[in-house]
Order: C-alpha cells, then sequence, then structure tokens
C-alpha cells in the first residue's frame, strides 16, 4: 500500500502567452515537502507533462524519493503538450519544432526560474519516446543549458544521429538512458522502428564525443507500465544528495 504522506503532494497549474507558439501552453509544477522561498531548488523540467504527471505517477515518486529515500528536494514543471502537434512540436523535422524549443528554453524555463525557486543550475530536462529525444535537442541547441537529460526509450530517429553527429564536443552532457529490449519493432506513425539500435547508436554517438552516459536495457516494452517503474532510479541518479 502506498504511504499517505507520497499521496500529499502540492501541484499547481500555471498558464503562459507563448509568442513563439502563437498560444497558450500549460504547465504542472510539483513543489517539494516544506518548499520554502528562503531555499533554492533543481528543477525537472518533463516533455509529455501531463502523462509524467498521470501515468508516471512522477509527483508521488518525487514525495516517496524525498522524504524516505535520500533525495534532495526538487521541484518539476510538466509541460502539457497536444498530441496532434506532439510530433510537429517535438521532432527535429518538425514544423513547430524550432517554435517550441525556444518557448521551452526562453518562455518557460524564464518564467519558472522567476516566479519559483528554480535553480538556473540545475535543470533536468527528461522525456519519452520523442520527448527524450526532444530533451536531448534542447541540450544540444543551448550548449551548457541542459547539462542533465533523462530518456526514456528516446526515439533518436536518423534526423536526430545525424545532428548529434555534427557535434563535436559533449563533455559537459550528463545522459540517463533506458530503454526496453521488447521495443525492437514498434510502430510509429511514420514507420516501424527498432528502438533498441536507435538507442545503442544514440548511445555511442554520445560517448564519442565525451558525455558521460548511464546507460540500461531492460525487459520492457514502449508503454508507461515499463517507464513508471524506471522513474525512481533515473531521478536519483541526478538527485541524490
Amino acid at each position: 500500500m502506498t504511504d499517505s504522506r507520497y499521496l500529499k503532494r502540492t501541484i499547481v497549474k500555471e498558464v503562459i502567452a507563448s509568442t513563439f507558439l502563437n498560444e497558450d501552453r500549460t504547465l504542472r509544477i510539483y513543489l517539494p515537502p516544506g518548499y520554502n522561498e528562503v531555499l533554492s531548488y533543481p528543477v525537472v523540467y518533463c516533455q509529455d507533462g501531463e502523462e509524467f504527471f498521470n501515468f508516471g505517477r512522477i509527483a508521488t515518486y518525487a514525495n516517496q524519493l524525498i522524504l524516505d529515500e535520500g533525495a534532495e528536494p526538487f521541484i518539476i514543471v510538466g509541460i502539457e503538450v497536444d498530441v496532434k502537434k506532439r510530433t510537429a512540436e517535438y521532432a527535429p523535422f518538425g514544423n513547430l519544432h524550432e517554435a517550441y524549443t525556444r518557448c521551452v528554453a526562453e518562455e518557460i524555463i524564464p518564467f519558472v526560474e522567476q516566479k519559483y525557486r528554480a535553480r538556473s543550475d540545475e535543470r533536468i530536462l527528461a522525456g519519452d519516446s520523442l520527448g527524450g529525444s526532444l530533451s536531448l535537442h534542447l541540450s544540444l541547441l543551448y550548449p551548457g543549458e541542459f547539462p542533465r537529460i533523462i530518456s526514456l526509450s528516446g526515439a533518436f530517429y536518423e534526423e536526430s544521429q545525424a545532428i548529434l553527429a555534427r557535434t563535436a564536443d559533449l563533455v559537459w552532457l550528463n545522459v540517463y538512458m533506458i530503454v526496453g529490449l521488447q521495443e525492437n519493432e514498434y510502430e510509429t506513425d511514420h514507420g516501424i522502428f527498432d528502438f533498441v539500435d536507435l538507442n545503442r547508436r544514440t548511445r555511442d554517438l554520445l560517448l564519442e564525443r565525451g558525455a558521460t552516459v548511464r546507460y540500461s536495457e531492460k525487459e520492457g516494452k514502449h508503454l508507461w507500465g515499463f517507464w513508471q517503474k524506471e522513474l525512481p532510479d533515473a531521478l536519483m541518479y541526478f538527485l541524490t544528495v
């Protein structure tokens, strides 16, 4: 049974008006137990924010890790997405990709850091599938601004690998990667892909450029049922005191 303390979560909703996307974007913001304006906190920025909260149970896990597992208290920002526009925003070949990445880096993060006690030098980007590859692209577009990445079965298609291959030096980057062994024939909206191979190739490209990579392959499918179980280890990798 889940400890009742883990369910007492402080989650607030914010809506920002994005100039780059020409629309409002909703944020779900988790504040850790004992949140104090005198202190400052690392922040995990999650693509597919609604899914991270609803299917990943990230706020419940955060409470557990902070209260009982020795994690440093941290803030979570879930960036919600319209699934109809998800590929257009997240994929490097999407027609809204530039607008979305600028929205995150130049609108959402400054908003969060102005309103909340968020550390600008301890940002973690997290995402599943295309959200994982999008997190890496954001890091490459703004070198040094996002040095920590959590990728859950990242959709590192050929276009993403080509962008990564053009990058020379990534010694400042630290990436946590997990992929399920049953993701070797996963059907997406633009083809069937071997996500295990895509992640192995991306891991090698990262290592060749000096990045630090924590890489795992486990039994699992391209589903939140797999990723949810891996979230605590991913968070603790970056947030252990």
